[in-house]
């Protein structure tokens, strides 16, 4: 089985565990009265679950293309002989930044955590245009900033621990 397949297979049954969570378990702590409202607290979680249940099935049954003429068919296999021309060190370096940037979010303020992981995050996929990069990445982080703080009413800090 390709390796899509597998992917879709195990998303598949991570959807199943969560809407089973949500269909099963998170209604019967709800009082009395909310228990006749239109929508509850599980309404998005089951419509996740099922839409997840749903685009999963598609990937895992739809048919494989067959292969042109003269090509073999490769079935999404990967291989570890040439595992270096897959780009792995960029994967763990975002991974590492993702780690570094959830580390750092409190110390260096929602904003300065933000841009820092964006511009860097950029760099590490090859883009070396930071005069361009630079404020994207603070229109980005400070719009998500003013909608999360000044619609949304959550309080995030927008500046470092220290000021």
């Amino acid at each position: 089985m390709a390796l899509d397949r597998w992917i879709a297979l195990a998303f598949v049954a991570i959807c199943c565990v969560y809407g089973y969570a949500a269909f099963f378990t998170m209604d019967h702590l709800l009082p009395p009265i909310l228990q006749r409202n239109p929508i509850w607290p599980s309404t998005f979680p089951k419509i996740l679950a099922i839409a997840g249940v749903i685009v999963g099935l598609f990937v895992l049954l739809s048919p494989k293309p067959a292969p042109k003429d003269g090509e073999e068919a490769k079935d999404g296999v990967i291989d570890l002989s040439r595992i270096g021309d897959y780009h792995v060190g960029q994967a763990i370096a975002l991974l590492v930044l993702m780690v570094a940037y959830a580390m750092t979010l409190r110390s260096l303020g929602f904003l300065g955590a933000t841009i820092g992981f964006l511009v860097l995050g950029g760099a590490i996929l090859g883009e070396r245009k930071f005069h361009i990069m630079i404020p994207v990445a603070a229109i980005a982080a400070g719009s998500i900033w003013y909608l999360v703080q000044e619609v949304l009413g959550i309080y995030l800090s927008p500046l470092p621990s220290f000021l």
